[in-house]
């Protein structure tokens, strides 16, 4: 089963200082964070403040040579998470051909954000992503003791949280 998401935003994994994106569902009952590279981040975040650079990104330029071959990017689907890695697919109409291209999760939705494209996450990764090993353990702290405070941090953000990852 597949769950329509939006982009809910940027932030900064305080222990790691790595940038997360934050997948959530229409209905907020399901989130799932996943830790991408600055450069992803960065592009992610140019297009979610719709900012306009003199010269096209690799994402903006991706976009472009979908456009210019008449194909169009129907989906991305987040499909999978092994090994605290999360794997996700493009899904491009060429023609009546739809090919199916393997993806970073991070550059499948920077070019589903260019390209109004729905973001899909299976079902299976939402629960998956539940059981995330998200944080080293802190001095003093059980395993448990740590997903619980890693979940209360992602319940807390506001939008005013994903303001302060600036580019």
């Amino acid at each position: 089963m597949l769950l329509e998401m939006t982009v809910k935003g940027l932030t900064i994994d305080p222990l790691t200082s790595t940038p997360v994106v934050i997948l959530k569902d229409a209905e907020g009952k399901n989130a799932v964070p996943i830790w991408i590279g600055l450069m992803e981040a960065s592009a992610i975040a140019t297009e979610l403040e719709k900012i306009q650079l003199s010269r096209p990104m690799t994402h903006d330029l991706m976009r472009n040579i979908l456009e210019s071959l008449d194909a169009k990017v129907v989906k991305i689907v987040v499909n999978d998470l092994r090994d605290n890695t999360f794997y996700a697919l493009i899904h491009i109409m060429v023609g009546s051909q739809e090919i199916v291209i393997d993806s970073r999760p991070s550059d499948a939705i920077a070019l589903a954000l260019r390209t109004s494209s729905p973001i899909l996450v299976d079902k299976k990764v939402v629960t998956k992503s539940r059981k995330i090993d998200l944080m080293k353990k802190e001095e003093g702290l059980s395993e448990e003791e740590s997903k619980k405070r890693w979940a209360e941090i992602l319940e807390k953000l506001s939008p005013d949280d994903f303001g302060k990852y600036k580019m």
